[in-house]
């Protein structure tokens, strides 16, 4: 077992207890949004969602299973559709933008970051809020404390993310300041960025703040959080499903999560996986800015 197996295989170990804590009630298929599908969705009686690899607490990837919040949610919706939708998987985020955008794929749950230039090509359901911080060394021995200290310092984060664009941008202004670049290093999944933290090739793990946090609780107190109530480069983040521009879909998707939000559905899951400081009164589409 490679070590980004091993590593996926304890999350879910870890996890697994909470997981079967509580569980988000049954839901009945609402007819009304089960019409609003394309025929051809309401005729194959399923769908396929997308994501890039394990995203914790929200994806979980081991194998060709998927477990987790989005996981539990897409059950949900699916149960609402009167569908099945099944999961598969891609190596990165340009891949599975691109995919949805194709129609190889009808969609990925996410949460996937949604920004104006990803909205060019795809349409956001957003259903969560992020913050974007670091993981770091328990002590955090570099000192990195915000964007502002990442100077000199090797920073890894997701292939195509939001977190890499903003990194690399600040980067460029590293000599400006009379100071070194970022090392940055790109990795296409969390497992794989957060293990390049745990054994020293990086220096700081820069992502969303949902997923960091549950690493640091698995880490047995080898790691930490910094720059936590810091703009570090981004305004206000949302997060969401994805469709392909256009696509009828993102109507109904929005207002299945909020039936969702108001039969406490939602609030059942996102409490399951430690996620209550990322949700949403109400989902919407394409609010990120």
């Amino acid at each position: 077992m490679t070590m980004k197996a091993l590593v996926v295989a304890a999350l879910v170990a870890l996890a697994a207890p909470a997981a079967l804590a509580q569980t988000a009630p049954a839901q009945k298929v609402d007819e009304g949004l089960r019409a609003r599908l394309p025929e051809e969705i309401r005729k194959a009686g399923k769908m396929t969602a997308v994501n890039n690899g394990s995203f914790p607490p929200y994806e979980i990837v081991t194998g060709s299973e998927l477990t987790g919040a989005t996981k539990d949610i897409s059950d949900a919706i699916g149960q609402l559709l009167g569908i099945t939708i099944e999961h598969a998987s891609v190596a990165g985020l340009p891949a599975l933008l691109s995919g949805v955008n194709s129609g190889r794929y009808q969609l990925a749950i996410g949460p996937v970051g949604d920004y104006p230039d990803r909205q060019k090509s795809n349409d956001f359901v957003d259903w969560a809020r992020e913050y974007v911080v670091f993981a770091v060394d328990k002590g955090n021995p570099k000192k990195i404390v915000s964007l502002e200290t990442t100077c000199g310092s090797r920073i890894s984060v997701m292939a195509g993310g939001s977190a890499e664009k903003v990194v690399k941008e600040f980067s460029e202004k590293c000599a400006g300041l009379g100071k070194p670049a970022v090392e940055v290093q790109s990795y296409t999944d969390q497992p794989a960025s957060i293990m390049a933290v745990r054994s020293k090739r990086a220096d700081a793990f820069f992502s969303s703040q949902a997923p960091l946090a549950y690493f640091v609780k698995q880490a047995n107190g080898q790691l930490e959080l910094s720059g936590v109530g810091l703009a570090n480069g981004f305004k206000d983040i949302y997060q969401g499903a994805v469709v392909a521009k256009g696509s009828p879909l993102a109507e109904v998707l929005r207002d299945a999560f909020n039936i969702l939000i108001a039969n406490g559905a939602y609030a059942a899951v996102m409490n399951k996986w430690g996620l209550e400081n990322n949700v949403v009164k109400q989902a919407g589409i394409n609010q990120g800015q």
